[in-house]
């Protein structure tokens, strides 16, 4: 592990509403998939640690949970997730996308939970690729400088790459001077079944698109490894909270849930170097959003 006095090492909050790219952001800089990227706001619903290695860093991300509004017990734990990587956080990077310039939603993020928090926090203004007039850029540059001192205002195209390793560099300013804080082997700190359980989730939002609403969680019931075969059997169940959703879910003949299997399926195999037999429920469970049991089993942690 490296020991230079002049080596910084801290955690980086990513925050903003849903949608606005901090999942692809994250998985982008460390070059694998932790988070889930999907066309749909509200995908990730826990923060996810993700460890960069630099030869002069190690940068600590937390993507956190799109800040959202919502009454059930569920979106109560993913709010206290986000505002928890905060409170925790060395630096805090607010994303907003540049073809929507600041929402309203945008300014209350800034209201509630930046500015309260007084730490260094550089706002990273995503998506310029949709930019129809890109013109009007340095404009939302200027406008962005007025509303909050933050320390660097980097315009971005997560998806393109653009400007990822000026954001890397600028990161790497505000860090605290610290020793390695994780091995350099180690990339993230999910369990093996919340990984399993977020590609298995991803794969259901993209193949349902539209037509599935954000009411679908996935328990991984268990993991086995057959000796000698070089095989893992692995049986998860699908909550839904509707019998339609099931239906959906399932597709005419079982033909839906057989391609979210064989997707997650091939891309659990890739990550774990092993053959994988994948066995996939789906059950309805009305109001699972609200059972605290589920929720903890499911793997949100924050809940009191």
């Amino acid at each position: 592990m490296k020991q230079e006095n002049n080596f910084k090492a801290g955690f980086v909050a990513l925050v903003g509403r849903p949608n606005v790219g901090k999942s692809t952001i994250m998985n982008n800089i460390l070059g694998t998939k932790l988070s889930i990227v999907s066309p749909k706001p509200q995908t990730t619903r826990m923060r996810i640690l993700g460890v960069k290695h630099d030869k002069d860093a190690q940068i600590i991300f937390l993507d956190t949970p799109g800040v959202q509004k919502g009454k059930d017990l569920l979106t109560k734990v993913v709010m206290e997730s986000a505002v928890g990587s905060m409170e925790e956080a060395d630096v805090i990077v607010m994303i907003i996308e540049a073809d929507r310039g600041w929402t309203k939603e945008d300014e209350q993020i800034l209201e509630n939970y930046i500015k309260k928090l007084n730490k260094p926090t550089i706002l990273v203004i995503n998506k310029i690729d949709k930019m129809k007039d890109k013109r009007v850029l340095l404009p939302l540059i200027e406008e962005s400088s007025q509303k909050y001192g933050f320390v660097e205002i980097i315009p971005m195209s997560a998806v393109k790459g653009e400007n990822i390793d000026r954001f890397v560099e600028a990161l790497k300013k505000y860090l605290p001077q610290s020793p390695p804080l994780f091995p350099e082997d180690q990339i993230t700190d999910l369990p093996l079944r919340f990984y399993i359980a977020e590609i298995i989730r991803e794969k259901i939002f993209h193949n349902t698109r539209q037509e599935l609403p954000y009411s679908a969680a996935v328990e991984v019931e268990s993991i086995e490894e057959v000796e000698n075969k070089n095989l893992v059997i692995i049986n998860a169940v699908i909550y839904v909270e509707k019998e339609n959703h099931k239906g959906i879910i399932i597709g005419r003949k079982g033909q839906m849930l057989k391609k979210i299997g064989m997707q997650a399926r091939e891309e659990i195999e890739s990550i774990l170097g092993k053959k994988v037999h994948l066995n996939l429920w789906v059950k309805v469970k009305p109001r699972w959003k609200e059972d605290i049991r589920l929720l903890k089993l499911l793997g949100y942690q924050y809940i009191s």
